[in-house]
């Protein structure tokens, strides 16, 4: 049992590549399969934390590990839209820069800073997945941006403010800290119980 996180990681992982060659060499033929994979892949992250707090093997490595796999997981799917309709996509150009954007200057604060990637699992991250999932399901599923693109757009924008917060507040280096709010109180000494949410 306390294997099966991992091994639920590593499936994620795997699931990356598989979505992207589906995408890019069957193309049209592949987009249901690669909503169920997607489906299958949320469900592995769902799991993948239940689990090992219930077997006791939640630690750092896991969920730097976990963190990791999430953002090869989702770029994958990013790519396999694009793949899929690249003139969508270069449509709606400015929103992916700005989330890209985002997501990096995350990622080079928290190494200026901490010399190791962000790892805050934090509430409105756990969110704006949510709304990944929709937005990809329509992009891959109904060939449509709309509103859930826009919408995914905004929640991350949001979403990465919050991370933002978060690594300039927090002390030292930090995994799962739900929220800047709970940054703050971590930094004024205030020992909270982690808030666990979705994995």
């Amino acid at each position: 049992m306390k294997t099966i996180p991992y091994m639920l990681i590593v499936l994620r992982f795997i699931l990356a590549p598989v979505i992207l060659s589906l995408s890019y060499f069957i193309g049209e033929k592949s987009r249901l399969l690669i909503l169920v994979l997607m489906c299958f892949g949320l469900i592995t992250d769902i799991f993948d934390g239940i689990i090992a707090r219930k077997t006791g093997v939640s630690s750092e490595k896991l969920r730097r590990l976990d963190s990791q796999t999430d953002m090869i997981f989702w770029l994958s799917l990013g790519f396999a839209v694009y793949f899929l309709n690249p003139d969508l996509i270069k449509n709606e150009w400015i929103g992916v820069i700005i989330i890209l954007g985002m997501e990096a200057l995350c990622y080079i604060e928290s190494w200026l800073k901490f010399g190791k990637e962000t790892c805050t699992h934090a509430f409105l991250s756990k969110m704006w997945g949510i709304s990944l999932l929709i937005a990809f399901t329509y992009l891959i599923g109904s060939q449509e941006a709309g509103w859930a693109l826009y919408l995914a757009v905004v929640l991350g924008f949001i979403a990465h403010i919050d991370v933002i917060l978060i690594i300039l507040i927090l002390p030292k280096w930090q995994y799962d800290v739900p929220s800047s709010y709970h940054a703050w109180k971590i930094r004024k000494g205030k020992h909270t119980k982690k808030t666990v949410l979705f994995n």
